[in-house]
């Protein structure tokens, strides 16, 4: 693309405060949907495809870490500043479970088959809460060697993955045994660790550096030294030829896979780039940064000189809910008949 041209991403407002994690679902019969977690503590679900805003999950008392969506998106869940993490009905938007914790949840995920939520925070405990019995008392698994910042399944649900938020590398469990069975040296502390949806790869971001690990073998694949320090990492997930990389200098660049050539660097948010996500069909991207916006991007961007479009926001928001167009998810969510207030 001709880099005089400035790419015209979807901007979502709502949040009020800094937006620091985003997560796609995958491809269901409704579409796909896009879950966004903020210090404001307010996590909110979008229309993956528009950007038009859903609903806000409504009951933390704290800034919202993580946050992801089941398989099927029939579920969201949330961990929070507040020592809890909650699992929500993403169709009508209710707290259907809330797991409380000792200290901080800085990171969640559904496993595959959807039956366990994992979590990880300042505590240095790994737990696998059973959503089949949820008062039952969580699995535990406490040898982390430092406050998590990551956790992700992988291995069909055979091995979880974390990192730390005070020391390099990313950890790999083993499920049944509880063990640590393979570390993946960084210097840096991972702050974005992402299974791609073939299973094949590790993207990580540690310091400067992106990193492709091999998930199955663990080797280094690639490393490619960023130009500032970069917070977020995400694999284009249908032939893994690009990636995207957000941090510190708020522009989002886009890479070649095979050789680390810069294609693209947009340019719009105002404050640092803390997440970013690819799409589940690899079409557009999704950034999350301080200025309290999200942004989409197309990866065939129509190009105009200096414009911005805006996908309908939240309850703050300039845009009304486009409601026909997510009408399977909105029934019975916390939104009014007339979309959210101007």
């Amino acid at each position: 693309m001709d880099k005089k041209k400035v790419a015209v991403p979807l901007v979502c407002h709502g949040h009020s405060r800094p937006v620091v994690d985003l997560f796609y679902s995958p491809v269901t019969p409704d579409g796909f949907f896009l879950i966004s977690a903020s210090k404001d503590a307010n996590p909110m679900l979008r229309n993956g495809e528009t950007g038009d805003w859903i609903g806000t999950f409504e009951g933390h008392k704290g800034a919202v870490w993580s946050c992801c969506l089941d398989t099927n998106a029939l579920r969201a869940a949330t961990g929070s500043a507040d020592f809890s993490a909650k699992v929500w009905d993403a169709i009508t938007g209710n707290e259907l479970h809330s797991f409380e914790h000792k200290h901080i949840v800085r990171s969640c995920a559904f496993s595959e088959d959807t039956h366990l939520l994992l979590t990880g925070g300042v505590e240095k405990i790994l737990r696998i809460f059973d959503l089949n019995c949820p008062d039952a008392p969580p699995r535990e698994i406490d040898k982390s060697p430092g406050s998590i910042r990551t956790v992700a399944w992988l291995h069909s649900d055979q091995t979880i993955l974390s990192s730390c938020t005070d020391m390099g590398g990313v950890r790999l469990w083993d499920v049944k045994s509880g063990k640590i069975v393979q570390t993946l040296e960084t210097k840096s502390p991972v702050t974005s660790a992402e299974v791609s949806q073939d299973g094949r790869y590790i993207t990580t971001a540690d310091g400067s550096t992106v990193k492709f690990w091999d998930a199955n073998h663990f080797g280094l694949i690639k490393s490619y030294n960023m130009s500032c320090t970069v917070e977020s990492a995400s694999l284009e997930p249908k032939d893994g030829n690009k990636f995207v990389a957000g941090g510190e200098d708020m522009w989002i660049h886009v890479f070649d896979f095979h050789t680390g050539e810069e294609i693209a660097c947009n340019k719009g948010h105002h404050g640092p780039v803390h997440c970013v996500r690819f799409s589940p069909g690899g079409e557009s991207y999704a950034s999350g940064s301080e200025d309290g916006t999200i942004r989409i991007w197309q990866m065939n961007p129509a190009v105009s000189d200096d414009h911005e479009s805006h996908g309908s926001s939240g309850p703050s928001g300039k845009v009304k809910v486009g409601v026909n167009e997510v009408v399977h998810k909105i029934d019975g969510f916390h939104i009014t008949d007339d979309g959210p207030s101007e």
